[in-house]
């Protein structure tokens, strides 16, 4: 990327946490059908095509890519256990270790610049992004509907301790009892020729009551009112695993992933039933009908913390970004969360209940707006066999 002609500079956001979206805010946006014109599709509602994909592609050996990356549509529930299989999480982390030191040590995760020049000529940018809508501190405590939004503590390849965003979501395999976390791709994996972060553990309604706030000392246990969920399986986008790194543009296109996570504290009870709510994935979600969207996280840069879950509300219809014309585009939106905000939810209102459609991936420095994929095929494909995974 050295001859790369740096122009608007942005960096990749950690995490935007926090459904009070789903009971504290008035939600407008509706649906009918996806940008591609097939019918919209919450999570677990159709199974995953079963046309094979072929061939390989350039990147990290053994990924099972094919030759063309946009084939990914059309991955069978086979292809995708054969991906995983191939990249399979060996996540050692302990019980004990997410401390409170080291929780108060774990910076907002956030990556190097990167160019928006390509995107300018991509007939599916708008030419004009939105301007920076100030994030808001949801109010403490935090109910069961802003429960599923919680802190993703990881450790990088250096040893070091950071954090990203990230949402309870449900699973449609298992209704009432989902253990699945939906987060972006860039806080779970490093990326071209890269492996898995580790130690990644999630911790739902982070400083749930406001003990941690202002700068005041608190308990482990009002930091993680809910306890400490250990990720046992992670999945990234086959995009992020060959293409990913330090550099974004079209790769952030497909920046979602998920962890299946289990109690490091024992018990019969799910992550679910355990925070009393999730919120369903809505993926091939109408562009032309989503005329809001509500971004959640634990921003760290300043003039943030870290701890304090904040929200951004964006009652106009999100713009466009795109690097790729064949990929997804992007959903904007004016945000001035900072790192810490990465993989955090962005939530609408589906049949008068919350919904997500996105994840905050990337935005500009200074913050001012926040990019997040749309979730169409590959997403749920991959959504899908994770949900449908004998266990």
């Amino acid at each position: 990327m050295s001859n790369t002609v740096r122009t608007s500079p942005v960096r990749r956001r950690a995490a935007l946490a926090c459904a009070s979206v789903l009971a504290v805010l008035s939600l407008t946006a509706t649906a009918c059908g996806p940008e591609n014109g097939d019918p919209s599709t919450d999570a677990g509602g159709t199974s995953a095509p079963t046309v094979a994909a072929s061939g390989s592609a350039p990147g990290k050996p053994g990924l099972g890519l094919p030759t063309s990356l946009a084939d990914l549509a059309n991955w069978s529930l086979d292809d995708w256990a054969k991906f995983a299989n191939d990249n399979i999480l060996k996540n050692d982390v302990v019980k004990g270790f997410w401390d409170m030191t080291k929780m108060e040590a774990a910076a907002g995760r956030d990556t190097p610049e990167f160019s928006t020049q390509s995107a300018t000529a991509q007939n599916e940018t708008d030419a004009q992004l939105p301007g920076p809508i100030p994030a808001k501190p949801q109010a403490h405590p935090y109910n069961a509907a802003t429960a599923v939004l919680g802190k993703l503590f990881l450790e990088d390849g250096k040893g070091g301790g950071g954090y990203c965003s990230a949402t309870v979501v449900s699973d449609p395999a298992n209704p009432g009892r989902s253990n699945l976390v939906y987060t972006a791709s860039h806080c779970l994996h490093e990326g071209k020729g890269g492996k898995f972060f580790q130690k990644m553990t999630f911790v739902p309604s982070f400083n749930k009551s406001g003990a941690y706030s202002n700068g005041k000392k608190a308990s482990e246990a009002e930091m993680a009112p809910y306890g400490w969920w250990a990720a046992d399986e992670a999945y990234v986008s086959p995009q992020w695993a060959a293409e990913g790194g330090h550099d974004g543009g079209p790769v952030s296109q497909y920046d979602f992933g998920m962890i299946h996570v289990h109690n490091m504290n024992g018990g019969g009870k799910s992550l679910e039933e355990t925070v009393g709510s999730s919120v369903p994935v809505w993926f091939n979600a109408p562009r032309d009908q989503i005329n809001s969207a509500f971004a959640y996280g634990y921003p760290s840069a300043a003039p943030f913390d870290g701890r304090e879950l904040e929200h951004c509300d964006s009652t106009v219809k999100p713009a466009k970004l795109s690097f790729e014309a064949a990929r997804p585009t992007m959903y904007v939106i004016g945000c001035t969360m900072t790192p810490g905000s990465s993989g955090g939810g962005w939530f609408v209102t589906k049949d008068g209940k919350p919904a997500l459609i996105s994840v905050n991936s990337i935005g500009p420095k200074p913050a001012a707006w926040m990019a997040g994929p749309s979730l169409q095929a590959q997403a749920k494909n991959m959504f899908d066999y994770v949900s449908k995974k004998k266990r």
